[in-house]
């Protein structure tokens, strides 16, 4: 793939939002006389609040050293003799576009890092479950036109995804009778239920958990499967039987509810849609990598053949799902410093350590402690970029607001792989 030049657009006539996994293209933003940033129309929540932290004028942030103010030459230089002088770092966070990654790992590369992105964690749960066993994967176009039972384990995913049951048709034609199930939810989801209930065509229902998540994902498995199983909940009978004979059935989860070893719930209900497959259609749609994560690890695929937890390191391309956990390597102290990424979102902030860190990101991480600190443009916002929708089939273009006059962190990122060589 070649990147594709995107040309800012004053006023945003045209916005793809990069704060959500949907990346919703069906608002504009607005800019009035003060330089605030709106949507056009009522949008969703988060857009709103994510809107709220961006002033379309031109960036006073400055690079920072040691806690003091400092041009972007010397910033550079300083990042990049703490890099020369480390002998394992880590690169955390991650929270960029399509060139940023690019440059990340052509970075990577060069230093021997270890890459995982700030919720890798979750990340891991369900690629570590296709890479063992395999998965069926959905996108939202196909939801939205095929898709006539959604099951959502652990909760509705409108936290992450407030728009998402509007981006799946929920209550339009296009599938004139659909059902909605909620797995294990929270009292917050049966607000969700009831507005959807008030959708033409729609039925909800909330199941509650038999036991833990592990064991209810197991026995629900084993009737759709068709197994004997002896004082089975009603409920999960039910369930199990409309599975069966749904069109087109579809389980949505998001990956940071799934608790610890949550890789086995995943590969459970893959096994539960494999057998799904046996006589009608199912799929899987896994919602994480947000904040640019998904995209990066898209990006290192394609680039290596490694997803997230690889490095290039002496013995060539190593990849470590568990001992490349960013927590556990500094928790360990195997690691000697640290490049922290988060264009998106400040509140994704370094973990607190004592390592030399390199921090490069939204202007508000200044307040972060580091060694080394860059403010970065954030990719539809201040510049273009490109991001990896959720459903990973899907890449769309990021159009600039306003011009912040900061760098792209492909630009700074390229800068200090030129000064370390």
């Amino acid at each position: 793939m070649t990147d594709t030049s995107v040309n800012p657009r004053a006023g945003a006539t045209r916005w793809t939002c990069p704060f959500c996994l949907l990346l919703c293209d069906t608002s504009t933003v607005q800019v009035d006389a003060s330089g605030r940033l709106t949507l056009s129309d009522s949008g969703c929540a988060c857009a709103r609040r994510a809107l709220a932290r961006f002033v379309a004028r031109p960036s006073t942030a400055s690079a920072r050293v040691d806690g003091r103010d400092c041009s972007l030459d010397d910033a550079v230089s300083a990042a990049a003799r703490l890099l020369a002088a480390s002998r394992q770092p880590l690169f955390g966070g991650l929270g960029t576009d399509v060139s940023g990654a690019r440059a990340l790992y052509r970075l990577a590369c060069r230093t021997g890092a270890i890459c995982d992105a700030a919720a890798g964690a979750a990340q891991m749960t369900t690629l570590r479950a296709t890479q063992d066993r395999g998965s069926f994967f959905t996108t939202l176009a196909e939801v939205r036109t095929r898709a006539d039972l959604l099951l959502c384990v652990g909760g509705t995913p409108v936290d992450q995804a407030p728009e998402f049951f509007e981006r799946c048709g929920v209550g339009e034609s296009l599938v004139a009778q659909r059902q909605v199930v909620v797995l294990g939810g929270t009292p917050a989801d049966d607000a969700v239920l009831v507005g959807l209930r008030r959708r033409p065509g729609v039925t909800v229902e909330s199941i509650p958990l038999h036991g833990d998540l592990f064991g209810t994902v197991a026995l629900l498995s084993a009737l759709v499967a068709g197994r004997a199983v002896r004082e089975a909940p009603a409920a999960l009978q039910s369930l199990a039987t409309r599975l069966q004979q749904a069109r087109y059935a579809v389980i949505v989860g998001e990956t940071r509810r799934l608790p610890p070893q949550g890789a086995l719930v995943v590969e459970g209900l893959n096994r539960l849609v494999g057998s799904l497959n046996q006589t009608t259609r199912a799929a899987a749609l896994w919602l994480g990598g947000g904040n640019g994560a998904g995209t990066v690890n898209q990006v290192f695929t394609w680039l290596s053949g490694l997803p997230l937890r690889s490095r290039a390191g002496p013995r060539g391309l190593e990849h470590e799902p568990l001992c490349f956990d960013a927590q556990r390597l500094l928790h360990e102290q195997a690691v000697d410093s640290l490049l922290w990424v988060s264009s998106f979102d400040p509140d994704v902030a370094p973990p607190a350590t004592s390592l030399p860190t390199v921090v490069l990101g939204h202007p508000d991480l200044a307040r972060s402690p580091a060694s080394v600190f860059i403010p970065v443009s954030t990719p539809g916002i201040g510049s273009p970029g490109h991001l990896f929708r959720a459903d990973g089939s899907v890449m769309l273009p990021l159009f600039a607001v306003h011009d912040d006059g900061l760098p792209t962190l492909a630009g700074v990122l390229d800068r200090i792989a030129g000064a370390l060589a």
